[in-house]
C-alpha cells in the first residue's frame, strides 16, 4: 500500500492524467451523481494528513518578513487581479468557469509548496511560513473576494463558504496538531520528524486524485457534447500560470536571494487546488462542478510545470548570488 501510494506521489504527472480519464470513463458509462457524496471525505482525506506536519510556531519567525510580505502581495493582490481579469476576457458568457479561475488563484500554497523548494534548494523554513500564512489569509478572504467580484454571477451563501473553509481546514488543522502531539509524545521529535511525519502527505495524494476522479466523472458527458471545452479552459489557465510564474520570478531575482526567492516562486505560483476543488464541489451548488473541472485540469499544468522549474532552477538562480 505505501508503495502504490508513494508512487502516485512522486508521479503525479502521469497519475492525476489516468485518473482523469478513469473518472471519464466512469461518468460515460454509469451514473455519476452519486460519488458526490464521496466529496466531503476525500477532501478531509486531503488535507489532515498535510495538518499533520504544520508547526504553528514557525508563524513567529521573523527572519521572513521580506519575502513572506512579497508572498502576501503576489498572491492576494497580483495573482487574484489576473485571473479576474482573464475570467473577464475569456469567459465573459460563463461565470461558472470564472469561478473556477478565480478560485484557484485565491488559494495559494500548498504541501508541493514545501516540496518544491526543496528540490530546488530554496528556504524551506520561509516556504513552510508562507505555506501556514497563505492558507489562514486565503481561507479569510475566498469567500469575501468571490462575494465582491463574482457575487452578481454566481450564487452563494456567504456563511456557507466558510462554514466549508472551517470543516476543511480548521477541523483538519485541529486533528493534524492533535496527531502530532500525540505521536511526538509516543515515539519523540526524532523519530517523527525522520519516519513519521514524512508519510502522512503521501496519503494526501488518494484524497487529491479521488476528488479529481469525481470532478471528471461528473462533467464526463459534458466534455464529449463538447471537447472544445478542454482548449477553451487551458488557455487562460496557461497565461496564469505563465504570468504567475514571470512575475514571482522577476521580484524574486531582483530583491531577494537565491534561497528566499525560490521559496517564493514556489510559495506563489503553487495553488491549493486541492482545497480550492473541494469549495467548488461543495459551497456553490450546480455551478461549483463547471469550476471544478477548471481546477481539476489546472493540475496537471501546476505539476508538469513545477517540475521543469526545478530543472531549470539553477540557471534561473545561480547559486553564487
Amino acid at each position: 500500500m505505501m508503495t502504490l501510494v508513494g508512487w502516485l506521489n512522486q508521479n503525479l504527472r502521469f497519475s492525476i492524467p489516468l485518473v482523469m480519464l478513469l473518472g471519464l470513463i466512469t461518468g460515460l458509462l454509469s451514473e455519476s451523481h452519486v460519488l458526490k457524496l464521496w466529496i466531503a471525505p476525500l477532501t478531509l482525506l486531503m488535507v489532515y494528513p498535510m495538518m499533520v506536519g504544520i508547526r504553528l510556531k514557525q508563524l513567529l519567525q521573523t527572519d521572513t518578513i521580506n519575502v513572506q510580505s512579497w508572498a502576501l502581495g503576489i498572491n492576494f493582490i497580483i495573482i487574484p487581479a489576473l485571473a479576474y481579469g482573464l475570467g473577464r476576457l475569456f469567459f465573459t458568457d460563463q461565470p461558472t468557469l470564472a469561478l473556477g479561475l478565480l478560485l484557484a488563484a485565491l488559494l495559494p500554497t500548498s504541501g508541493m509548496t514545501i516540496s518544491w523548494t526543496g528540490f530546488a534548494k530554496g528556504n524551506v523554513p520561509a516556504a513552510i511560513q508562507i505555506t501556514i500564512i497563505g492558507l489562514f489569509t486565503g481561507s479569510v478572504l475566498t469567500p469575501l473576494y468571490v462575494q465582491y467580484l463574482l457575487g452578481a454571477h454566481i450564487p452563494m451563501e456567504l456563511g456557507a463558504v466558510f462554514k466549508q473553509i472551517l470543516l476543511f481546514i480548521a477541523l483538519p488543522l485541529l486533528a493534524g496538531q492533535l496527531t502530532r502531539y500525540l505521536l511526538i509524545k509516543r515515539y519523540g521529535q526524532a523519530h517523527f520528524q525522520q519516519h513519521l511525519g514524512p508519510k502522512f502527505p503521501r496519503f494526501s495524494t488518494l484524497g487529491v486524485l479521488g476528488i479529481v476522479f469525481v470532478a471528471m466523472a461528473i462533467k464526463a458527458n459534458d466534455l464529449i457534447r463538447s471537447p472544445t471545452l478542454i482548449i477553451a479552459i487551458l488557455i487562460p489557465v496557461l497565461i496564469l500560470y505563465t504570468l504567475n510564474y514571470v512575475i514571482s520570478t522577476v521580484i524574486a531575482r531582483r530583491y531577494l536571494h537565491r534561497g528566499d526567492g525560490i521559496a517564493l516562486v514556489y510559495g506563489t505560483v503553487m495553488r491549493n487546488l486541492s482545497i480550492a476543488l473541494a469549495l467548488a464541489m461543495t459551497a456553490f451548488g450546480d455551478a461549483g462542478a463547471e469550476a471544478a473541472l477548471l481546477i481539476a485540469l489546472a493540475y496537471i499544468i501546476q505539476v508538469q510545470s513545477a517540475a521543469w522549474y526545478v530543472k531549470w532552477s539553477d540557471k534561473i538562480f545561480p547559486t553564487s548570488k
